[in-house]
Order: C-alpha cells, then sequence, then structure tokens
C-alpha cells in the first residue's frame, strides 16, 4: 500500500514511481552578496564545442509567446515516449542513464556473488538481483509465498483478531491499513518520534472513490480486485463478492482519508498524543500493545497524524464482518505481494495500474523492474557502489561552491525585500544561517549487518529487506535526529529540501548535464543546478517550509502582517496555475495551483536566486558577461537551460493522474511559469509588454 507520511520537499515526483523535484528579474532586490570567482567548474565552454545545441530551437518569434515551445517543441517531436514509460524527457532520461550504470552494478555483483565476501553488500545486493532475475523459480513458484498471510487472514473471527493480526505484520515489517514510521517531533525537532498515518486505499486519492467523474477506475478496480483473487484460487462468484466487499471498506477509508491538498497542511500532519489518549480514539486498538509488539517505547507519546482517520479505523474494526476484514486484508497481501510474484501476479497488476491508470503500454523490462526493487529494498547500499564508480569527491567540490553562490543570493534577496519587516527578516535570516547543504552522497553509510539475502527466494528476500528497514526505522523513535542522514538515495536524478532538519540535498545523480556540466559557461550550469539549488532552498521559505523554523520545530516565526502580506502574493501564483490547461482536449483538467504551490513558489524563487548568483559570478568574470556563445547571450542561455531541464513528453492518462495527485506542475508549465514572472526574462528575449509570456502589473508574481 502507499504510505503517505511527511516527505521531504523534493524537486520533482520520484522517477521510481514513475517520483522527480522545480522571466522578470525583480528590479527591486539588491545585488546577491559576492560570490567566488568562478572556476574551470564553471567556466565559459570552448567556442567551438556547445553544450547546448540550438538547432533544437525554434524559430526566434515562438520565445516570447511560449518559451517551452520556442526550446522543447522540436525535440519532444524527435523523442516519442517509449513503450514502456508514461513519460520521457530531460529528467527520465538521465535517470535510464543513472539506471544503466547500476544495471552494469548489480549483473556485475550477481555475476561475483558467490565468490564476493559473506554478508558484503556486494553478494547481497547479487543475490537480490538473481533472486529477481529467476523468473522460472518465481513462475514455479506461483503463490506459495503468500500462502502462511492468507492462512493467516482466514483464521481471522472477529475485530480482535484482526488488531491481533495487524500488530504482528506491522511487527513483520508490513504495513496494512494505516502507515508506522519514525519522525523530527514538530515542537521538538531535535528528537525523533512515532508518526501512524493514513493509508490503506489502492486508488490513487479519495476522489477516485466519491467523485462520479472516476466512475470508470471505480470499476476497473473493481475487476482488478477480483482478477487478483482469483489467481490465488477464489472462485469468480465469490471474487467479484469479495471485490464489492473490498471496495466498501476502502470508501469508508475515503470518507474519512485527508485529501492531496489537506495534507500539505503542517497541521494534518502532525497530531501528539499520549497512548492513553490514543486509545480513546481507537478503543479497539490498543497502542501500548502495538508500540510493545514493534519493540518501541514512544515515552510521553507520538503522532497519531490524522485522527478522524484512525477513528473510521476503529469502526470498522468493531462494525466490519470478519468476511470484509479477510477479503479486504487477503486482496491487499496479494496485491503488495505481486510484483514478487510469478509472471500472471505481475502482469495482472500491471494491466490495471500501469495500462488503465497511467496509459502505459508496455511493462518495462523485467531487469529495471527487478532494480526497482533493489533500489527500494537496498538502495543506499547500492548508493555505496554507484558512488565509487560515477561520483569523485572533486565533482563534491565543484557542485559545493554553487551551493555556496546560490545561497549567498538567497540571503541577499531575503535582505532585500520590499514588504517584509525587519523582524521577520531577522529570523528569516537566522533560518538561513542554519541550512545544512549535503552534497552527492553520505558522510557516513549504513550498516547493512543483519540482512539476510539468499540467491534463490525473491519474496522471502524482499520481505526480510523489508523489515530490516522497517526496523532501521523504527530504532531512531526516542533518538536525536540525525540531520547528515540522507533521505535519498546518491543513484537518484532529483534534489529535496526537509522541513524537519532544514537541510538540502542534491544526490550525485542530477550533478550531471543537463543539470551541471564542467565544460559548460556560467549560464549553462546556473539555470540548471543553481535552479536545482534556489529551488530546495526556496522551499525553506515556501507555503509550508516557512512554517518551519531553522531548527526543524513548526512555529510561527512571523510578524500577522508580514504572513499576510506573503499570503496575498501566494494567492496569485495560486490563481496563474489555476488557469493553466495543459492536457490538449481536456479544456476542464486544471492545474490544482494549491496542491503545486509549493513548487511553485520554489521554482519562482529559485530560478530567481540563480539569476542573481549567476549576474555576480559574472561580475567576477566580465569579458564573460557580454559574449555570445553560439549567438545567444549568457542571459539567454540560462533560461534556454532552464527550459532544456523540463523539456519532455507524457501520457494523458498519466497527465491527468498527476493533475489528481503530484505536488508538481506538469513540466511544460514549470518550464514557463517562473520566467514569465520575470522581467529578466522579458529584457533578454526583448519581449514585449502583451507577450503571452510577460506577466506584468499585478499579474506579476513577486515572493522572494
Amino acid at each position: 500500500m502507499s504510505h503517505s507520511f511527511l516527505k521531504p520537499t523534493a524537486l520533482a515526483l520520484a522517477l521510481t514511481l514513475s517520483l522527480t523535484a522545480c522571466g522578470k528579474h525583480e528590479q527591486a532586490a539588491a545585488p546577491a552578496a559576492p560570490a567566488k570567482a568562478a572556476t574551470a567548474a564553471t567556466a565559459a565552454a570552448p567556442a567551438n564545442k556547445s553544450v547546448f545545441d540550438v538547432s533544437e530551437l525554434g524559430p526566434a518569434s515562438e520565445a516570447c509567446q511560449d518559451f517551452n515551445t520556442f526550446v522543447n517543441a522540436k525535440w519532444v517531436a524527435a523523442n516519442p515516449i517509449p513503450s514502456d514509460r508514461t513519460r520521457w524527457g530531460a529528467f527520465d532520461k538521465l535517470a535510464d542513464d543513472s539506471l544503466n550504470t547500476q544495471h552494469e552494478i548489480v549483473e556485475n555483483a550477481a555475476k561475483n556473488a558467490a565468490s564476493a565476501p559473506a554478508g558484503s553488500i556486494e553478494q547481497k545486493i547479487g543475490y537480490l538481483y538473481q533472486s529477481g532475475m529467476d523468473e522460472a523459480a518465481r513462475d514455479k513458484a506461483g503463490f506459495d509465498p503468500i500462502k502462511p498471510k492468507l492462512e493467516a487472514i482466514a483464521g481471522l473471527k472477529n475485530g480482535r483478531d484482526v488488531a491481533d493480526y495487524l500488530m504482528k505484520s506491522f511487527a513483520d515489517g508490513d504495513q496494512q491499513v494505516f502507515a508506522f514510521g519514525s519522525g523530527a517531533d514538530f515542537k521538538h525537532a531535535e528528537t525523533q518520534i512515532g508518526y501512524t498515518f493514513q493509508s490503506g486505499l489502492g486508488l490513487p486519492t479519495k476522489d477516485y472513490y466519491l467523485d462520479p467523474k472516476h466512475a470508470d477506475e471505480r470499476k476497473a478496480y473493481l475487476d482488478y480486485i477480483a482478477k487478483t483473487l482469483e489467481l490465488t484460487g477464489v472462485s469468480e462468484a465469490d471474487a467479484k463478492k469479495q471485490a464489492d466487499e473490498v471496495m466498501a471498506f476502502e470508501t469508508e477509508l475515503a470518507k474519512a482519508s485527508l485529501a492531496p491538498v489537506e495534507l500539505r497542511d503542517p497541521s494534518n500532519q502532525y497530531h501528539f498524543v499520549s497512548v492513553k489518549d490514543a486509545d480513546k480514539v481507537t478503543p479497539h486498538f490498543a497502542w501500548e500493545q502495538f508500540f510493545k509488539d514493534q519493540g518501541v517505547t514512544v515515552d510521553k507519546g507520538f503522532s497519531l497524524s490524522q485522527p478522524a482517520f484512525f477513528a473510521e479505523f476503529d469502526k470498522l474494526l468493531a462494525k466490519a464482518p470478519a468476511s470484509q476484514w479477510q477479503a479486504y486484508l487477503r486482496f491487499h497481501v496479494i496485491d503488495d505481494a505481486s510484483p514478487y510474484l510469478s509472471t500472471a501476479f505481475q502482469d495482472n497488476r500491471f494491466d490495471f495500474y500501469g495500462k488503465t491508470l497511467s496509459g502505459q503500454p508496455e511493462q518495462k523490462p523485467l531487469w529495471k523492474r527487478v532494480l526497482g526493487t533493489v533500489n527500494g529494498a537496498m538502495g543506499m547500499a547500492l548508493g555505496e557502489l554507484y558512488v565509487k564508480k560515477e561520483f569523485t569527491p572533486e565533482a563534491k567540490a565543484r557542485a559545493q561552491e554553487l551551493v555556496d553562490n546560490v545561497r549567498n543570493a538567497l540571503k541577499a534577496r531575503i535582505e532585500n525585500l520590499d514588504w517584509m519587516s525587519a523582524e521577520t527578516k531577522e529570523k528569516a535570516i537566522a533560518k538561513w544561517n542554519t541550512f545544512l547543504p549535503k552534497i552527492g552522497y553520505p558522510d557516513k553509510w549504513r550498516s547493512w549487518d543483519g540482512l539476510s539475502v539468499t540467491p534463490d527466494n525473491f519474496y522471502a528476500n524482499v520481505m526480510a529487506a523489508g523489515k530490516f528497514n522497517y526496523r532501521y526505522d523504527i530504532d531512531k523513535i526516542g533518538k536525536p535526529t540525525d540531520r547528515k542522514e540522507w533521505g535519498m538515495t546518491p543513484q537518484t536524478v532529483n534534489a529535496y529540501y526537509n522541513p524537519t532538519d532544514n537541510t538540502i540535498n542534491f544526490p550525485a545523480a542530477i550533478l550531471q548535464p543537463p543539470f551541471f556540466d564542467a565544460k559548460a559557461d556560467d549560464a549553462i550550469n546556473y539555470g540548471g543546478i543553481g535552479a536545482v539549488i534556489g529551488h530546495e532552498a526556496s522551499h525553506g521559505f515556501d507555503d509550508e517550509g516557512s512554517q518551519f523554523d531553522g531548527a526543524g520545530n513548526n512555529v510561527n516565526w512571523w510578524t500577522k502582517e508580514d504572513r499576510a502580506k506573503f499570503d496575498a502574493r501566494t494567492d496569485k501564483l495560486v490563481a496563474q496555475f489555476n488557469a493553466y490547461t495543459p492536457i490538449k482536449d481536456k479544456p476542464d483538467a486544471h492545474v490544482n495551483g494549491k496542491l503545486t504551490l509549493g513548487e511553485n513558489i520554489a521554482d519562482l524563487g529559485g530560478l530567481n536566486v540563480a539569476y542573481d548568483a549567476l549576474q555576480q559570478a559574472l561580475k567576477q568574470h566580465p569579458e564573460e558577461a557580454g559574449k555570445k556563445i553560439d549567438g545567444y547571450t549568457e542571459d539567454q542561455r540560462f533560461f534556454l537551460n532552464w527550459a532544456r531541464v523540463w523539456r519532455g513528453n507524457i501520457r494523458e492518462k498519466e497527465a491527468l493522474l498527476r493533475l489528481n495527485t503530484d505536488p508538481h506542475a506538469p513540466a511544460s508549465l514549470r518550464a514557463i511559469g517562473a520566467p514569465s514572472n520575470m522581467p529578466a526574462f522579458a529584457t533578454a528575449f526583448q519581449c514585449k509588454p502583451t507577450d503571452p509570456m510577460v506577466r506584468s502589473g499585478d499579474q506579476q508574481v513577486k515572493i522572494w
């Protein structure tokens, strides 16, 4: 099931989930603080070697009409979406390159696993990958690996039995109905506490159960539930009956669940209670026993993050027939296990989640699916091998310089805001001072001692890794928060900000073209990775991040007047994105400006501060400032690379799904949304005030 804890704010929805994370310059802002002189890492490329293929650009007249079309239309037309993908673009291409490197690593690990040092990560990764690639063994086993779980479910007679079953399942790392894990305490961020979170739905959001427009998806889901049950020997008639019970059960959970927009509110992510008070919400589910079974001590209490959801869960424990609970748990055990079972189960799951919901014509090849599982089970161990092969200390040092320059530009913008009071600015700068940038990979790798992996049982290996990682997570409860720990693997093409530890994080895999290129001129690097750095730093001051202080605590550090001014400005950004209808022939399918607000604030702030940092870098090299490369100025190339990062195409079903679930706006709109608010863009491309790419007057959004 999908587990939706408060997650760090990523640049894009992570590609492993099929999930990446984020022009007019504000003249009122003062110049950025002095940046370090550009080094060879950001020096101009030789004039005879281009790092940006300008032949891909459209007619110059398009730049001020639709900048995304101008920069990306030719590339999109020449690069159709592969049949095993729901989208294809710059992020996806780079992620594919990372996967190919990882593929070499795991193939080599599997080949040499038997002779590798016993218990080494090379051996464990090799055995895990090897067992996943053994299709014959998986097909022969059928659904035998999950028969013990199905038998346990068949023996449930009442709500007490169900509660006991759930507690024991959680202890094995197998979470059903709700999610449980560790996280920094919103009020005392230096300490990790336990968090319970709503979950338990097989469809993407509550609207898929309740909104008439999703009737087709509900029907397809019913068919999928029934077919899934039939694959384990349930008769067709009984499978249909159980499918109806599952749908009815999940619909009740959906009614009590919060929507994605509501979950962006920190007050809906944290609700600290004592164990005694939690028991009052769920009198039929004993939390003291739950924590005892998990082997953790919660001390003063934990976060029962969505009380209304847990009250409904308790109601179902008390009133739902055992047969309905059995149908629900039976289906989800099979569904969760399907990627690790025989071909029939894999294909059945793909038919619904891949084809029906996302419009993906074909499954990814087996090696990519198994590699995805390796990343989910032992991703940081694989990252350790990836970094040895792909990322050097020199690259880390060069990236650190860009981080410092962009952070300085953000500080200058905060200091020179014309709408914020000195009192709030002081606290904003205090938060800025405590940012912890993390680049490339962790300073210390986690241990995998205690995880046992064999070469011949994929499902058992995945379950063992799940239990091992669950224990690693919940063992943090009651301990100090480790700001140096990473929540994303080095091989992930993404970046993120974490509000509860105030860190900005840039994995090794994103520190490559088109984001970062040691051979590129300043404009290319600042329009790429510079804007990414600015994006993540700006998340500390978006609508959600701004509710946390520099220590990671959810406290108000704003004056009432400044918050009102901030909200008025962000409301304009909500309106801008609400007006976008990105899907051809779907004029009623709008972007959700509230859902995407945090990312849109980060894009706008990040691009502005990266532009400021570029100007400061060019002051250090005035000979570059006036030079054209391939006929384009540094300012123009800055915006060109920003748009190139977001090039891509997406299937209609996937696009519709993301409009309902993704906190990121469509990539085509990210290419134009922030630049259209920047006077520097209009100046760079000599746009007229009436051009579509120019937002001026009351329409122009200025925040950071």
